[in-house]
């Protein structure tokens, strides 16, 4: 498999006003997502923060450092096509939510995923009116049908690009209540990373260095990152 970066071919990247938005032209000529359509978003600042991500290239294209990019496209070429399939996905995670189950032993983590936790679903009650059941049990439990729904309808409510955003972060924490409380400001980035790796952050002090474990935390530190700057770009 080929998995050379390509050269750069372009000297400027800059973001310019689109038809319906903002745009981002290279040397004068619209960008186009991997499906052809313009590259075309609704706020003045994230075209720049995602003309900055072009700009900053070297000879090659590095599309890794390229996080806003991607996840523009992402919202320009998928979401549209599947809104319906990603926003069930998405709100899926409710029904297992992260935040909802809890150990009794040690009792050193189970402090920590209460503290962590604990704020986090009171809020998603209070925010969203889904009032999660919580368990010790490793069994499967059944959320509120009424719980569900109201979270659901809070994951149908986004936009095509904070969906996309939401719909990363959801995964990648395997919570929607973390990834919601990153979506609304409720917390920041690191709070939320932190929020859905107590279990893993535990782990790695208890036992060491895994390698594992520890490209799981940077990972979805760096996934929290790109999504919160998404979510505030858009707001600008």
């Amino acid at each position: 498999m080929n998995t050379a970066k390509p050269k750069r071919f372009y000297k400027i990247a800059e973001a310019v006003e689109a038809d319906g938005g903002h745009g981002i032209a290279l040397d004068g000529k619209p960008v186009r997502t991997p499906a052809g359509r313009p590259l075309a978003v609704p706020s003045a600042a994230l075209a720049s923060a995602v003309a900055d991500e072009w700009s900053t290239q070297g000879e090659t294209i590095d599309r890794d450092s390229m996080p806003l990019t991607r996840l523009v496209c992402t919202a320009l070429d998928l979401v549209p096509g599947r809104r319906a399939e990603i926003v069930a996905e998405t709100a899926a995670y409710a029904e297992t939510d992260l935040v909802c189950y809890r150990t009794d032993e040690p009792p050193a983590l189970a402090r920590r995923q209460a503290a962590a936790w604990e704020p986090l679903v009171a809020w998603a009650d209070e925010r969203y009116g889904a009032r999660l059941a919580i368990t010790s049990s490793i069994t499967p439990i059944a959320q509120a049908p009424e719980a569900l729904e109201a979270l659901r309808d809070a994951v149908a409510g986004e936009g095509d690009f904070s969906l996309a955003g939401l719909s990363l972060v959801t995964r990648s924490f395997g919570s929607l209540a973390v990834a919601l409380a990153l979506r609304d400001g409720r917390l920041d980035a690191q709070a939320a990373a932190d929020a859905s790796l107590v279990d893993e952050r535990y782990q790695l002090e208890r036992w060491g260095e895994d390698a594992e474990l520890a490209a799981r935390c940077a990972r979805v530190a760096r996934d929290a990152a790109d999504a919160e700057r998404l979510f505030r770009l858009l707001a600008a």
